[in-house]
């Protein structure tokens, strides 16, 4: 499949009509860009909203916030240091919006995410040690935002966007071993501002007040 064509030449006098290279255009440039009238050329387009990926992901609420779909995982499953059977790894779509951000949690298994679309996301982490660290993920990497990052098993973590409302981030993240309910656990403000006194600004915005009620399937992926 080729995708570089006279099109994607022609991009600057607007006569392009190659889908695959508006595409690219929009994804590797920072155009989004669509074809109204051919004496016009190219128009700015609106981009997708959190909505428009929360209905076409067919994302459903999570615990620790945001919107969140699973989408699979390995066929194999494994025993786990607790003797427990868990999948070798899962994986799930993940929106988050600047007013609905991941609330702190800790997980007993790594978690890599994978950003995809939307604005720049900070990964909060609250290590064992005491210490805080803020890793951001973006399309951005001239600025030290990541494209991938691995959240590491143990450590208390949240997530939230950078911008206004409306504004989002979707990501994929993938678990293993692979995510169970029972290796997750919600840690409320109450408990971490004794253990972080530091970073009580922090937690006001990412830690929960009350822990929401909710009801995990042990089978989840």
């Amino acid at each position: 499949m080729s995708y570089i064509n006279t099109d994607f030449f022609s991009f600057s006098n607007g006569n392009t009509k190659n889908a695959d290279t508006l595409f690219l255009i929009d994804r590797f440039f920072g155009y989004t860009c669509r074809q109204e009238d051919t004496s016009k050329g190219l128009v700015p387009m609106t981009k997708p909203t959190a909505s428009f990926w929360i209905h076409e992901l067919l994302l459903q609420p999570h615990a620790e916030g945001g919107y969140f779909r699973e989408t699979g995982h390995s066929p194999e499953l494994i025993v786990t240091e607790d003797r427990r059977e868990r999948y070798l790894y899962s994986n799930i779509l993940f929106l988050l919006t600047a007013d609905n951000p991941s609330h702190f949690h800790r997980l007993k298994s790594d978690e890599a995410w994978y950003f995809h679309e939307g604005s720049t996301l900070t990964i909060h982490l609250l290590h064992p040690d005491g210490r805080y660290e803020a890793v951001k993920m973006g399309r951005h990497p001239e600025k030290g935002e990541l494209f991938q990052f691995t959240v590491p098993k143990g450590v208390i973590f949240g997530s939230s966007i950078e911008g206004s409302s409306g504004d989002y981030a979707l990501v994929s993240c993938m678990v293993s071993p692979g995510f169970d309910y029972r290796d997750f656990e919600l840690l409320p403000y109450d408990a971490l501002i004794k253990v972080y006194p530091d970073y009580g600004s922090i937690l006001e915005k990412l830690a929960y007040k009350k822990l929401p009620e909710a009801s995990f399937s042990k089978d989840h992926v």
